[in-house]
């Protein structure tokens, strides 16, 4: 007989607490505004850390910046079922990408507390440190050095644009933790999300059940041209470093079509040397990110857009250095945490389906060293990393309660110790 089978989490509390924690750090346009290791963000954890003290949860910060707030279990000896995300945003950001994961998992936790229900195995909430790499590059740095896809020292000299480090902010904000990033273990991880993607919308499910992460390359492109007068220098022989650049781009919209349906291309950062109006730009900053779900296929995109740059760059007389700064290889998410999820939706009656995530999340980090998976829910029109991101409070109720009961399940079943 399942005991919990009843429980179910407060929706209304769960909308509030992602309405309080989007006070901090607000858009200009209805949206977030919360890049890593700033005050704001600083502002949202204090307030997540207090919210989990009030339910009597033990903190843990590591050297990252990780938060990990644990609830006791029966035998505190197994490693805990950990759920959570991240709550830095994009400068553009929407109020749900990310912070929804945590604050169901705060909600779930709540559910428990306020239920008087003991599992087993501790039960975790985590908040990972700049999953964004909006302010500090490459993004889900701190889960990558949990899984040891990262070394800590790389991590910590990262510098922002203004040369802020990770270790300094982290430092300066208070979040500077004594505990050794990926010393605290994991019996398993769930992350809750919404889809960013239209996927569920379109065929009308409440659950997605994610069973990957489809991979990622990211580079840095930077051309080397020469200034020169806008008005007395002939278009022959010109090294315009913008134009090329334009090519460039175009190219790699265009290999992303050539590798349809699944292949993805964006260039979504540009910076233009010196930037006025009437010289040739002599210098040109830009960031590629490629994803597909297939690794061999990934492969062959990068290498064309490797031999594709050189070949452009050396057409026109403009130097051209490439660097790859990011290699996420797709990945599998664990069965029996797949089956934990199914098998909530089930008991549930949400309609659901199977996806691969489009998206890179801390779980296809952690998932390289504990068994992981993760719930999606719909959001309008797939839309996010925008400020008009949005999501039903019923969808979000909804997955919560398929977070909690796949947390119960795991809890009750896992075996080993910490």
């Amino acid at each position: 007989m399942n005991e919990t089978a009843h429980l179910r989490v407060n929706g209304q509390r769960l909308w509030d607490s992602i309405m309080s924690i989007a006070e901090f750090g607000p858009g200009q346009h209805g949206g977030s505004c919360r890049l890593a290791l700033t005050d704001e963000d600083r502002d949202g954890r204090d307030l997540f850390v207090r919210w989990c003290e009030e339910i009597g949860c033990r903190i843990t910060i590591d050297d990252m910046g990780n938060i990990f707030a644990r609830r006791a279990g029966r035998n505190n000896q197994l490693a805990p079922i950990v759920a959570g995300s991240h709550l830095d945003t994009q400068p553009h950001g929407g109020k749900f990408d990310g912070v929804y994961g945590v604050l169901a998992a705060l909600e779930a936790v709540r559910t428990l507390h306020d239920n008087n229900v003991t599992t087993d195995a501790p039960v975790e909430i985590v908040v990972w440190t700049n999953e964004e790499g909006s302010r500090f590059a490459p993004a889900m740095i701190a889960s990558g050095v949990y899984a040891g896809v990262f070394e800590k020292d790389y991590a910590w000299s990262i510098t922002d644009s203004d040369g802020n480090s990770m270790v300094d902010e982290l430092r300066r904000i208070g979040y500077l933790g004594d505990v050794p990033c990926g010393r605290n273990p994991i019996g398993a991880l769930l992350e809750a999300h919404i889809e960013q993607g239209p996927i569920l919308e379109a065929n009308n499910r409440q659950i997605g059940i994610v069973t990957g992460g489809q991979g990622q390359r990211w580079y840095d492109a930077r051309l080397k041209g020469q200034d020169s007068h806008a008005g007395s220098t002939p278009m022959p022989g010109r090294r315009d470093a913008l134009v090329v650049a334009a090519e460039m781009i175009s190219m790699i919209q265009a290999l992303a079509l050539d590798f349809a349906p699944h292949a993805v291309s964006t260039v979504g950062e540009i910076s233009v040397i010196p930037n006025s109006r009437n010289t040739i730009p002599g210098e040109v900053f830009f960031t590629i990110d490629i994803r597909n779900p297939d690794a061999k296929v990934l492969a062959q995109m990068a290498a064309q857009i490797e031999t594709r740059v050189a070949a452009i760059a050396g057409q026109h007389g403009v130097v051209c250095q490439l660097d790859e700064i990011w290699d996420k290889a797709p990945v599998e998410f664990d069965p029996d945490c797949i089956a934990a999820i199914a098998a909530a939706t089930h008991l549930l009656g949400y309609s659901n389906q199977q996806l691969v995530s489009g998206a890179g999340h801390d779980a296809c980090q952690v998932c390289l060293v504990a068994p992981t998976s993760m719930i999606f829910v719909p959001c309008a029109g797939g839309l996010s990393h925008n400020e008009q991101e949005s999501a039903e409070p019923g969808d979000l109720e909804a997955g919560c309660n398929v977070l909690l009961h796949a947390m119960l399940a795991l809890a009750k079943n896992r075996q080993g110790a910490a």
